[in-house]
């Protein structure tokens, strides 16, 4: 008799009653819910994402015999030692410095913009501002640098400009400075340096401008009736204040310009970055232990920062 009512029940119903079921389950059970919706990425977190970063750490401690080409699979610290060769030493010191020096620049160009806008910027003039910061990140990354890489040229715009204003022999001199300088500024570290400041610059304004906008103005006035100059006030409330938003955007800039082999590829000068040289030994050399030590520099280094950052309480208000 069972059976005959069973099989009466459209299957559309015996489908919404299962469903039905199952939703009472989640709601009597939240915490289930929570671990059905995180289980997907957590997956890909740990298995995809950690899992090749585990990969990565252990041909770290590998090493290639350099008469075979082939790669030796005995624990050692070789490859790492190799890191503290003068050439090898040498593109992780440019890279951090290039890294640093970006993300400083950054900060200060970002401050002035970012303040404008969480201050003054209100209706029309703060939509504008959204648009014009992320506007260069709805085009296309590498049309970006190969337009850069035109204006930068010998016979590029800003060549002509400064012909123009017959200050031309001002770029030759800073041109023929050694390190910074060279054939012309797309072959040179300054316009890599230039690109790299361009590029990234959103993830430094968006941030300060956030932390801007949760100051009270109130702060700002008592500064100032207490006697406070402007510059003592932007040293002691405002910069103390609005360091989270620094330290969160420089971690954008100061990271992902030390990981970029791009750039560098395209604008500059024969001298590697830690993303080239990983490219080089992964790809050309065939040289995957130490391609893999240098990728782990990287992440070494922003452990540090990340530790430091947090030690200092930049952290604290984010």
């Amino acid at each position: 008799m069972s059976m005959v009512r069973t099989e009466a029940i459209p299957p559309q119903e015996r489908g919404a009653g299962i469903g039905t079921r199952i939703s009472d389950v989640l709601w009597r059970h939240p915490a289930v819910l929570i671990v059905l919706l995180l289980l997907p990425p957590a997956l890909w977190l740990g298995i995809i994402y950690l899992g090749s970063l585990f990969a990565l750490l252990v041909q770290s401690f590998f090493s290639i015999d350099h008469f075979t080409g082939l790669i030796r699979y005995e624990f050692t610290l070789d490859t790492y030692a190799e890191l503290f060769r003068p050439s090898n030493f040498d593109i992780i010191l440019r890279t951090v410095t290039m890294a640093i020096c970006v993300s400083l620049a950054s900060a200060a160009i970002s401050f002035p913009i970012a303040y404008f806008a969480a201050r003054y910027a209100r209706g029309a003039w703060r939509a504008l501002f959204y648009l014009g910061i992320m506007m260069p990140l709805w085009s296309s990354y590498l049309v970006k640098i190969y337009a850069w890489k035109l204006i930068l040229a010998k016979e590029g715009i800003l060549t002509w400009a400064l012909q123009g204003l017959h200050l031309e022999w001002l770029l030759d001199a800073f041109l023929a400075l050694p390190v910074i300088g060279g054939n012309s500024l797309s072959v040179s570290t300054t316009g890599t340096f230039i690109v790299f400041v361009y590029v990234w610059l959103p993830f430094m304004v968006l941030p300060i401008q956030a932390a801007l906008e949760r100051v009270p103005t109130s702060m700002l006035e008592a500064s100032g009736d207490l006697g406070a100059r402007p510059g003592q006030t932007f040293r002691h409330v405002l910069l103390p204040l609005a360091l989270p938003g620094v330290i969160a955007g420089s971690i954008f800039t100061f990271s992902l310009t030390l990981g970029d082999y791009i750039i560098p590829q395209i604008i500059g000068t024969s001298r590697l970055f830690i993303g080239q040289a990983v490219y080089q030994h992964q790809g050309i050399a065939g040289n995957i232990p130490l391609a893999a030590a240098f990728a782990v520099v990287p992440i070494l280094i922003m452990g540090v920062y990340l530790w430091i950052a947090k030690r200092m309480g930049a952290f604290d208000a984010l």
